[in-house]
């Protein structure tokens, strides 16, 4: 898998970057996820004075598929916060997952992201970080991988777009209701550093390369686990139940809950 070339960057006194994961926006109903959207806008309106950049780590929409010439009904509260800030100057990345892989032009045409399909690498006051959603990495998964591979081709893309939109998105709420329904007991449940696919990929990179911090989304649980003695994974949690988000002050990186602090999260 490539990753981008590592960016190094010099944070401005006073400022910091800040990570976030799985909005999961459009879930579970209209309700749950106009509230869960207004406090996510909300919290990016909060940090944006303090923020030097913004990483958005996959899982942003529940479901996502952009039409030549439509796209999913709402999210109009954070696709219009995510214009203005990127408007303002402030650099916000978006990050494709398991769940809106079919991100394409139109969010970083019409609102000024930056979309990443794969980890990439950072580097601030010189800690190097590794970022990235996290489906699809480390072992085991395979019908996963491989359902991945098939939707990520053209021909499958190409084939769902031919689709009407409501009867094509319709189908895709259905299964990634069932989706989460499988996986939700598995979420909220710590499998130990053994049973943790993402704490193998991590330890197999540093065999090879040094990072001081790994980030990632996907598995729904805030975790924080040491490495080795100069190097941490950090999952980002959810906002379905966690509220949680990483915030990196040039020195350090926490892990924090909106509304509370320091987060409810799992230190290992």
């Amino acid at each position: 898998m490539q990753q981008s070339a590592s960016v190094s960057n010099t944070l401005p006194a006073g400022k910091y970057v800040y990570f976030a994961s799985d909005f999961h926006l459009g879930a579970p109903d209209r309700a749950s996820s106009l509230a869960r959207e207004r406090r996510i806008v909300k919290w990016l309106h909060e940090i944006a004075p303090h923020a030097a950049e913004i990483y958005l780590v996959g899982d942003i929409f529940d479901f996502w598929f952009e039409y030549r010439k439509a796209v999913p009904r709402g999210f109009t509260r954070l696709l219009g916060t995510l214009s203005e800030l990127c408007d303002s100057g402030l650099p916000i990345h978006v990050f494709t997952g398991n769940h809106d892989m079919w991100i394409f032009d139109y969010l970083p045409s019409e609102t000024g992201v930056q979309v990443h399909r794969e980890p990439i690498q950072r580097s601030w006051n010189g800690k190097d970080f590794y970022i990235g959603h996290g489906d699809g990495l480390g072992p085991g998964d395979y019908g996963y991988k491989v359902i991945k591979k098939v939707f990520n081709s053209r021909l499958c893309q190409w084939i769902f777009a031919r689709f009407h939109p409501n009867f094509g998105i319709g189908v895709a709420d259905f299964w990634s209701r069932t989706s989460r329904k499988v996986s939700q007991e598995k979420d909220a449940t710590f499998l130990g550093e053994e049973g943790e696919w993402l704490v193998h990929y991590c330890k197999e990179i540093l065999t090879r390369e040094h990072y001081d911090y790994f980030i990632f989304g996907h598995r729904h649980l805030p975790l924080d686990i040491r490495l080795t003695p100069d190097s941490r994974y950090l999952n980002l949690g959810d906002w379905i139940r966690y509220y949680t988000y990483a915030r990196f002050d040039g020195n350090d990186l926490e892990l924090l809950r909106y509304g509370a602090h320091p987060a409810d999260a799992s230190n290992q």
